[in-house]
């Protein structure tokens, strides 16, 4: 074999792996606050290699002196982005499924909270732990470690209480927390109809791999939240049907809608 054509084959497949690799990354941050920083990094590293080229001395010592502190400096300004990345990359769905536990009754026992809070007229955000923890927001709540019913849930979402206005917290079948505190979506092309339970559902959704499931109290609408997506207008049957995809909550009866 020629080393010319095998030295050309290997640069062609570096130069289309890195650009693949620019470009995932442009797709993770596309939307999000850190675009234009994205964008600003990038035309540096372009403009590092034409000062090299050009034999710009001046120009690629500064650049160069500015290498060791790039890494901190990436790591620093899209910490929200690298760590959503870090999730993506090791949920792991084989090993999901021989570790994911079934619990018989949990799905049933929030979809029946929320068709009462919606008829109710209650607002509500509750979130389902999948296989990233949920530490961090449960300790900014109040530790409950309750079996999930209904009745708990609809308790928990009735003004005056102290605990109305947070998310809970579902781990398995256990209400972990209420109260919860979760961060706000940074996405600028979000609605500005959103009120902050739905921008706090995208949000949690954005940085975890967790299922928020958001009533709301001006229209008794629901909506599930996941992967930085949200899916709006759902009636009860939908809502069940889509927490038992996503859930893999199976053997349960369907809740009647009235």
């Amino acid at each position: 074999m020629n080393p010319f054509h095998f030295n050309l084959t290997i640069d062609i497949l570096d130069i289309i792996i890195v650009a693949f690799l620019f470009y995932r990354l442009f797709l993770l941050f596309k939307g999000s606050r850190a675009t234009q920083m994205f964008i600003g990094l990038f035309l540096l590293i372009i403009l590092s290699f034409v000062a090299q080229w050009l034999n710009l001395n001046a120009l690629n010592w500064i650049l160069s002196s500015l290498k060791t502190v790039w890494v901190i400096a990436f790591v620093i300004l899209f910490q929200p982005e690298l760590r959503k990345a870090l999730t993506q990359l090791g949920q792991n769905r084989i090993l999901g499924v021989f570790f994911k536990v079934e619990e018989s009754g949990t799905v049933s026992e929030i979809v029946k909270a929320c068709s009462q809070l919606t008829q109710k007229g209650l607002g509500a955000i509750i979130v389902l732990e999948q296989d990233v923890g949920l530490r961090n927001y449960v300790e900014t709540g109040t530790t409950l470690d309750s079996k999930v019913t209904s009745e708990l849930l609809v308790t928990i979402f009735t003004p005056p209480g102290p605990l109305h206005d947070g998310a809970v917290i579902i781990e398995k079948n256990r209400v972990v927390a209420a109260g919860c505190i979760l961060p706000l979506s940074q996405n600028p092309r979000l609605a500005k109809s959103l009120g902050t339970r739905h921008r706090a559902g995208l949000g949690l959704s954005e940085e975890t791999d967790a299922i928020t499931i958001i009533v709301s109290e001006e229209t008794s609408m629901i909506s599930i939240a996941r992967g930085g997506k949200l899916k709006r207008k759902l009636d009860i049957n939908a809502l069940r049907n889509e927490l038992v995809e996503k859930v893999s909550v199976k053997g349960e009866e369907p809740v009647p809608t009235t």
